[in-house]
């Protein structure tokens, strides 16, 4: 993958999670906040955790921080993968985010 091809891939990404973050908050009283700073989205949940999602654009990669762990993911062509196996960027964002906010969340691409 070219560096130009992650950059689109990425903030393809990025743009999902603000999207879904619009969506939950329009749809529940979840209050997500998202803030969005260059190559970084930031989720501050109701009770003052965090998960933080940022761009490693020399090795290609997103990385995902939560009060689960640390996460990182490659772009196998269709969707963003965990490095280590632990599934698809979208699924575990959803999980985490949800175990944060204390109720059913769900993040799409």
């Amino acid at each position: 993958m070219t560096d130009l091809e992650f950059m689109d891939h990425a903030e393809q990404l990025l743009r999902s999670i603000e999207r879904s973050c619009d969506q939950i908050n329009d749809r529940s009283d979840a209050d997500v906040d998202n803030q969005r700073t260059g190559g970084m989205v930031t989720l501050t949940f109701p009770n003052r955790s965090q998960i933080i999602v940022n761009l490693q654009k020399p090795l290609h990669e997103v990385w995902l921080a939560a009060k689960s762990g640390g996460y990182h993911y490659r772009f196998d062509g269709t969707a963003w993968q965990d490095t280590k196996g632990a599934g698809e960027f979208f699924a575990c964002l959803s999980r985490d985010a949800s175990a944060q906010a204390g109720v059913p969340l769900r993040f799409g691409a």
